[in-house]
């Protein structure tokens, strides 16, 4: 298991903020028991050390017109490492990208790729992500419905309590 610097006030801010990163110092501070300001410097601190990356709003997709989900496994062509960092550049800056990991198993990269509809997904494989000269299989999975998404990151190993 990684080894982490956070304590029990800060694992309570890093969970109250996973819930609702809204929430105003006062009320953080309100919510896992300090004053403001102690609760405002383990906040930034959390920050500068990266262990907040970012604050967004999380869009429901369906109500932006984003509303096409696909799963994509992609096998390229060879592993040198240029030719595979030239395609992990090529897809991080592509829009339809929200996900892009490096696996193990039947693929090397697994994209996730939101679009308005299958039209707009047929124009980016065939326009962006077969164009790209390293890929040499794509296989498409289509999510016909979302159970869960985004969920906050489960937290409970870092409790030295469970064991």
């Amino acid at each position: 298991m990684p080894k982490t610097d956070l304590d029990a006030i800060d694992r309570r801010i890093v969970a109250a903020l996973q819930a609702d990163g809204r929430l105003a110092n006062v009320d953080l501070a309100d919510r896992i028991g300090l004053s403001p300001s102690p609760c405002l410097r383990r906040v930034k601190r959390l920050e500068r050390e990266g262990y907040i990356e970012a604050y967004r709003a999380v869009l429901r997709r369906d109500r932006v017109g984003l509303g096409f989900s696909v799963f994509v496994g992609v096998k390229i062509d060879g592993h040198a490492n240029e030719r595979a960092l030239s395609f992990e550049k090529a897809v991080v800056v592509m829009p339809e990208v929200v996900a892009c990991h490096l696996v193990s198993g039947e693929s090397d990269y697994f994209l996730e790729i939101v679009v308005p509809d299958l039209d707009h997904y047929r124009r980016f494989l065939v326009d962006k992500l077969l164009n790209l000269p390293i890929v040499r299989e794509v296989r498409s999975n289509i999510a016909i419905q979302t159970l869960k998404a985004g969920a906050p990151l489960p937290l409970s190993h870092l409790d030295p309590r469970r064991g």
